[in-house]
């Protein structure tokens, strides 16, 4: 049986989900094939529970943890309201293709709603075609503020050793 929930990282359960999914995900070839460092990895869940702004989104099948969605609440300064960006999409690799990036999407677009939140934000990387036409399926797009300008670009500065291999 599947099932898409807010996650309350109170719950042993959902803790030691969140930390397995996105160390499936930092293995990835989209992450860079390198496995979370234990200081991530004995820390994370911690560190998360400290930012009020933090919204996490689990899948389960079966009680088996599936897909997770990570996001962190900004603020759009043009539109004066909230804003809910999504820093990391996990499905593992045996149930992708099965609609449940759509099921976390969903479930963090009701958050958002929720929140007031003027828009879903996020990023990916370009040579991910799967993620992308399932972004795109949910109504994402690249966007611009006018042709003579441009598309937005992401851009980063990393200050870890760590972020060279991609992570943020």
């Amino acid at each position: 049986m599947e099932e898409i929930t807010i996650a309350d990282l109170s719950l042993p359960s959902h803790a030691e989900a969140v930390v397995f999914l996105l160390n499936a995900y930092a293995q990835d070839e989209m992450d860079g094939k390198h496995a979370l460092s234990k200081f991530v990895t004995d820390n994370l869940v911690i560190e998360l529970r400290k930012r009020p702004g933090t919204h996490l989104v689990l899948a389960f099948t079966d009680g088996k943890p599936i897909g997770l969605a990570i996001c962190f609440e900004g603020f759009s300064t043009f539109a004066c309201k909230p804003l809910l960006n999504i820093h990391d999409v996990v499905v593992l690799p045996g149930y992708r293709g099965r609609g449940i990036s759509q099921k976390l999407l969903s479930k963090v677009e009701q958050v958002a709603h929720s929140l007031g939140c003027c828009k879903l934000t996020l990023e990916v990387l370009e040579g991910n075609a799967a993620a992308r036409a399932a972004y795109a399926s949910f109504g994402f797009s690249g966007y611009a503020l006018s042709a003579e300008t441009g598309n937005a670009i992401f851009l980063q500065k990393a200050f870890r050793p760590w972020a060279a291999h991609g992570r943020q």
